[in-house]
């Protein structure tokens, strides 16, 4: 599952305090918590958070008045928030990331930086979750395009893989079953089926976060190709192109009582190429370590990035508020 909104609230556009360089993770000084690993921090590192810090500072904090704009005016052309379309500027975000090369800096393989030199990136864009969008850094996306770069057949990165890395589409991960914990994959019930040349898959997903947003074209898929064997080689991942016959997205499920973009889904005798499967058959548990590692760390770090964010807020305030004839 991913904390990360289809698209940011009006809340987080205008934000109570926004980030600035007295902030420790936000200012260009390093930040005292990075002290002790500096010896491990290369020169790719400050090269690379100073371009961040420029990009958000002066490119992406300017254009949040006109994305919130766009963002009021696209949600009157659907029937629920899930389903809007994101706001045409972030396209033009999205360039300017990719012209200063930072986009998809949470890949090692693209960014050159350590999982260690990529967290306190990630604790910015957690203060910025337009930065986010626009420098592709967003969850589940991320995941998906680790398990593709690292184990997805050269089919698979061509068709999946370069337009995820490029912004042009969205995806999901498929894993989270009801009635079972799904944290614990050994009981996922989902079967994947071989039939010929194409794969049949039967089961119910929900809490599919990212799945209903108009931009996710594909999900990575967890089920069982086999319910026999050793336990941890009996399940599998297979990427599923949401507009599948067959597939069928039921509901937003609700947060507290808002429906947000976590999807409750029906795979019924969805058909896929044989090809669409992943590493192979029985490899699911296998991939899935390599997913949710860095995973937790980007999670962890844009936590941090909130939390500070949240925190700077109230001591503004407290300086600021005043009560009982003083400041608070």
């Amino acid at each position: 599952r991913s904390s990360t909104p289809s698209h940011p609230s009006a809340s987080q556009f205008h934000p109570p305090h926004r980030p600035n360089p007295k902030m420790q993770g936000y200012g260009k000084d390093l930040p005292d918590a990075l002290l002790p690993y500096k010896n491990k921090l290369t020169p790719r590192f400050f090269e690379i958070r100073e371009k961040v810090l420029e990009f958000v500072q002066n490119v992406v904090n300017p254009a949040l008045p006109t994305y919130a704009a766009q963002a009021k005016e696209l949600l009157k052309t659907v029937d629920h928030p899930t389903k809007c379309p994101e706001p045409p500027i972030l396209n033009d975000l999205r360039a300017q990331a990719k012209a200063r090369g930072i986009m998809n800096l949470f890949l090692p393989e693209v960014s050159k930086l350590s999982v260690l030199e990529y967290s306190p990136i990630g604790e910015i864009l957690g203060m910025n979750p337009v930065a986010n969008l626009a420098m592709n850094c967003t969850a589940p996306d991320t995941g998906n395009m680790e398990v593709l770069e690292r184990f997805g057949s050269e089919e698979q990165k061509k068709q999946w893989l370069e337009p995820l890395l490029n912004g042009e589409i969205r995806s999901a991960f498929a894993m989270t079953e009801p009635g079972v914990a799904s944290s614990d994959a050994t009981n996922i019930s989902t079967r994947i089926e071989r039939d010929g040349d194409e794969y049949v898959i039967n089961g119910h997903k929900w809490w599919i976060s990212g799945a209903i947003r108009p931009e996710c074209k594909v999900f990575i898929l967890m089920g069982k190709t086999s319910f026999s064997g050793p336990l941890h080689q009996q399940q599998s991942m297979i990427l599923v192109p949401r507009d599948a016959p067959g597939v069928k997205i039921l509901r937003a499920l609700t947060v507290f009582g808002e429906a947000e973009d976590h999807a409750d889904i029906i795979f019924d005798n969805v058909r896929v190429p044989a090809t669409n499967i992943l590493l192979g058959e029985g490899k699911g548990f296998e991939i899935a370590q390599g997913r949710l590692g860095p995973g937790r760390i980007h999670h962890c770090m844009r936590s941090l990035g909130q939390a500070e964010l949240a925190l700077a807020a109230l001591v503004d305030r407290a300086h600021r508020r005043k009560a009982f004839g003083k400041i608070l």
